[in-house]
């Protein structure tokens, strides 16, 4: 279970969950200026079925329906992760269909992306024993809540009383409307704040090796 990752250094980590807006400014954005992010794919918003999530936000489909983006992004260094198959409260499901959403979702990842994932976000961040139990039989090596939400406009919404960056906080943002605009004027605030954009995965692999 990680929620911010151990550092002195004066560095955040961003990640996007779902994937019901496909926007192309986004990838651009990523790929041109080499911006580390993390990306949670869940199946259900990449490929258009059901209803839009309305949590973060108005939302709607752009775009989606395709795993093309997700592989644009991976082809910009972005790595896709794990975010379940149709976003439940795993907290209400047994085992089993735990396990059938995260084993489901890792499968289906590794199949359109070639690479499968390692790390894993609960949707609503809720969680049991045995989602970890899940997995970890998956073979998702962590389970990554976050320390703050961005919410429309590029605002950060802190979990923390003192409404602070900290070193070593995960961001946690959607495929939304209006991402590029909101990504950029996020990015500016951070650098502004003089904080850097670290590598998840290189921070998480420095983690595990001590």
């Amino acid at each position: 279970m990680i929620s911010s990752i151990p550092t002195e250094r004066k560095v955040v980590f961003l990640t996007i969950d779902d994937g019901w807006e496909q926007d192309p400014g986004f990838v651009r954005q990523v790929r041109d200026q080499r911006i580390p992010i993390t990306a949670f794919a869940m199946r259900d918003a990449v490929e258009a079925r059901g209803t839009p999530d309305e949590s973060g936000g108005p939302a709607r489909y752009v775009g989606a329906g395709k795993w093309g983006y997700f592989r644009q992004l991976r082809d910009a260094g972005v790595p896709v992760e794990n975010h379940t198959l149709t976003h439940p409260n795993l907290r209400l499901l047994a085992y089993p269909a735990q396990r059938r959403e995260l084993c489901g979702a890792s499968k289906l990842i590794e199949r359109e992306t070639g690479t499968r994932p390692t790390l894993f976000r609960p949707p609503f961040g809720n969680y049991n024993t045995d989602t970890l139990r899940a997995a970890r039989s998956c073979g998702l090596s962590a389970v990554l809540l976050w320390t703050a939400t961005v919410q429309p406009g590029g605002k950060i919404a802190y979990q923390v009383p003192d409404k602070k960056l900290r070193p070593g906080d995960i961001l946690l943002l959607h495929f939304r409307p209006n991402l590029a605009r909101d990504f950029r004027i996020l990015v500016n605030k951070i650098k502004r704040r003089g904080f850097e954009l670290g590598d998840l995965q290189a921070y998480l692999a420095a983690a595990q090796a001590h």
